[in-house]
């Protein structure tokens, strides 16, 4: 058995149980501190959970064995269930002021939804790539929303999450066609060999290479050679997918910067006008500007997939997609700041609140860096608890019981990680008896009914 790790008397309470957040809290552990995670969704896993691609069993699972070890340790308290925020169950000035904890950590995700702004962006048939994510992963609530898919969707963006839509689209609803659209061209594409792989065998190669030829000039003008751009965006259009043959089309829209949703006389999507740009060369990178002419491209649903911005609801300091950080350098640890939260009407650090993950960065990477950013951002947290007095510990079974009162007489259900291994082991009997590789409750209501509790 291993040595017990001496306790420092310092309670940290920590915001989210994704990738920052779970593998963060390890850290505070082995420091010796108490943790209170306080979690939005009944499961642990955020990204992991809820983010990554509905299929990918083993992936997920290997996190969830890690996340495991983690979350039984004795110091780790994890309250489910529980939203926190100006207009959730529970603010978090009332958070801080039930646990008064030497440090509080903010690792809620980007729960919040960036757009262009772009006129008709909110008709019928127009949504945000998290949705459709949080959608066809099994997020109750989402799962109950109704996303009608029309034949033709526009997807913009070109990074891994308009893949992961892409896939969707192809292999699940078999659509009739998916645009990528793209501002810049193709050598900025922000996905992955490894992703675009589930896809590429829908890639329409001919009219691929008549929409390079039509850029040829844009590519040309910054030094960009197109038959090296056709071998590196074909290079994997021979590849299978292993969910088999689908027949919908793909086709890619470059140096087209969205402008407007066309809507029709019933205010339904019926194309997406975009600006025609040129890519022009500045300094090391390669930036697109407007022409001044514009195309429509006809579809009948537009998706968002430019990133997520944070939740500013929360009850921190916010400007633009981020929460506020120390704009100061730390002069004892420099790159401490980066995950000090910063009061900017007081001008002054929000003494022991920080942020990790995409809390701190929106839409910053995958688990690898979550995880990462996590770790690093609980060594910040720990080098500051070394000039804090112990003693938020103290009492903290009277702390969390003053919590439930408060969230039982709001209605609150909440659930312990005792229930979520309950949780977990009622879905592996399912998936058992079923012959399934995986199964998962979608609705809070059943998973909450598989661990015996109320709704």
């Amino acid at each position: 058995m291993s040595e017990k790790k001496n306790r420092s008397g310092h309670l940290v309470v920590t915001i989210g149980a994704g990738p920052a957040g779970t593998y963060g809290v390890r850290k505070l552990t082995e420091a010796g501190h108490e943790v209170v995670i306080l979690n939005r969704d009944i499961k642990p896993g955020g990204l992991v959970e809820y983010g990554i691609y509905f299929n990918k069993h083993k992936l997920k699972e290997g996190v969830r064995k890690q996340f495991r070890q983690i979350l039984v340790d004795e110091q780790i308290h994890y309250v489910g269930h529980l939203k926190v925020g100006a207009k959730a169950d529970v603010t978090l000035d009332e958070i801080r002021e039930i646990f008064n904890p030497s440090a509080t950590v903010i690792a809620a995700g980007a729960q919040g939804t960036k757009a262009l702004g772009i006129p008709g962006d909110s008709a019928t048939g127009v949504y945000h790539a998290k949705d459709l994510v949080y959608h066809y992963n099994g997020l109750p609530e989402f799962t109950r929303r109704d996303f009608r898919i029309g034949e033709r969707v526009a997807i913009i963006g070109v990074g891994n999450v308009m893949v992961d839509i892409a896939h969707w689209l192809v292999h699940e609803k078999k659509i009739g066609e998916v645009i990528a659209v793209a501002r810049r061209g193709p050598s900025q594409r922000a996905y992955t060999d490894v992703e675009i792989q589930s896809v590429a065998a829908n890639i329409d190669q001919v009219d691929l290479q008549s929409e390079l030829e039509r850029i040829r000039p844009s590519l040309e003008a910054v030094g960009e050679d197109l038959e090296t751009v056709t071998r590196e965006l074909t290079r994997h259009c021979g590849v299978r997918s292993k969910e088999g043959e689908s027949p919908s089309r793909m086709v890619f829209r470059f140096l087209s910067s969205p402008s407007e949703v066309v809507v029709d006389e019933n205010g339904c999507v019926k194309a997406l006008r975009v600006e025609n740009t040129t890519l022009v060369q500045r300094g090391d990178s390669v930036a697109a500007r407007g022409t001044g002419t514009f195309t429509d491209i006809p579809c009948d649903t537009v998706v968002f997939a430019i990133g997520d911005r944070v939740d500013e609801d929360l009850g921190i300091p916010c400007i633009g997609n981020e929460y506020v950080r120390n704009p100061h350098p730390d002069p004892v640890n420099p790159g401490d700041e980066a995950y000090q939260v910063y009061d900017p009407q007081a001008n002054q650090v929000c003494q022991g609140l920080f942020v990790i993950g995409w809390s701190r960065s929106a839409s910053d990477g995958v688990v690898g860096k979550a995880k990462l950013d996590g770790e690093r951002g609980m060594a910040v947290v720990n080098r500051y608890l070394h000039n804090v007095s112990p003693g938020s510990a103290d009492g903290l079974d009277e702390k969390l019981a003053r919590l439930q009162a408060l969230l039982s007489s709001r209605g609150v259900v909440t659930v312990a990680y005792g229930d979520v291994q309950r949780l977990e082991a009622a879905e592996r009997e399912v998936a058992q008896s079923k012959g399934l590789e995986f199964f998962k409750y979608m609705t809070d209501e059943e998973m909450l009914a598989a661990i015996g509790q109320p709704d």
